[in-house]
C-alpha cells in the first residue's frame, strides 16, 4: 500500500510518501530531505525549506496509522493543509 500527500508553500512543493516496502520519505522540491523505514510506531520526518527570499524554515511531518494512514505537516510550527493524492 502506498500513500502520498502534497502541499505548496510559497511556491515550494512538499511531498510526503508512505510505502510498506520503502518506508516514509519527505521531499522538498523533489529533493529527498528525510526518510525512515518504520513499520509499527508513528514516524516523524524533518527537513529545511529554503524560500526564494533565502529564509530557512523548519519542516516536520507526522505519519501514523495502520489500516488508514494519516499525515500532518508543520512549517515553522504552523500546521499546513495537505492534499492526499494516493
Amino acid at each position: 500500500m502506498k500513500s502520498e500527500w502534497i502541499a505548496n508553500y510559497e511556491n515550494e512543493e512538499i511531498k510526503i510518501t508512505n510505502n510498506w516496502f520503502t518506508g516514509e520519505k519527505l521531499f522538498i522540491n523533489n529533493e529527498l530531505q528525510d526518510e525512515q523505514l518504520n513499520f509499527i510506531t508513528p514516524s516523524t520526518l524533518t527537513g529545511i525549506l529554503t524560500t526564494k527570499k533565502g529564509d530557512k524554515l523548519a519542516v516536520k511531518t507526522n505519519i501514523s496509522g495502520f489500516f488508514s494512514t494519516i499525515c500532518h505537516l508543520f512549517i515553522d510550527n504552523k500546521k499546513i493543509t495537505l492534499k492526499q493524492i494516493k
